[in-house]
């Protein structure tokens, strides 16, 4: 199943729902790299290309947090490391056969897509509030 970019999870933040779009995309280039299980070198470019993004992408959540002293940012940056370690797991695993496996495309679907959606939904909106209420200090 692929992952598509729903209003659930708009955080507000025009460059960041960018980037979360862009992630999904990626995902799911990531997905389609894996329906042909003898795709191994697509599947770990992608895998790479997700790695390098998520990192750019996190690197900018991080950025704004700090500038807006989110008192959540050290539990926040916990949870990027874990979407990090999950993608180096994930390109290990692919190494170690021949291709994508049905248990790769599974791990891929929990341990990143879905890991995403929740990690949107919970951590990023709630930065987009703080961020929102410490603009408008008169609405508290």
């Amino acid at each position: 199943m692929y992952a598509e970019f729903t209003d659930d999870l708009i955080t507000g933040n025009e460059t960041i729902d960018a980037q979360h779009k862009e992630l999904i995309g990626k995902i799911n280039d990531l997905l389609r790299s894996c329906e042909e299980r003898s795709n191994k070198a697509g599947a770990a470019k992608m895998l790479n290309y997700l790695a390098d993004y998520t990192d750019f992408h996190f690197n900018a959540e991080e950025a704004l947090q700090e500038s807006i002293d989110y008192p959540g940012i050290a539990e926040h940056k916990k949870k990027h490391v874990e979407l990090r370690t999950a993608v180096k797991e994930l390109y290990d695993m692919l190494m170690e056969e021949e291709g994508p496996t049905d248990a790769f495309v599974a791990m891929v679907n929990e341990k990143v897509r879905d890991w995403l959606y929740y990690h949107i939904q919970t951590f990023d909106r709630s930065v987009a509030e703080y961020k929102n209420m410490r603009n408008n200090a008169d609405l508290i």
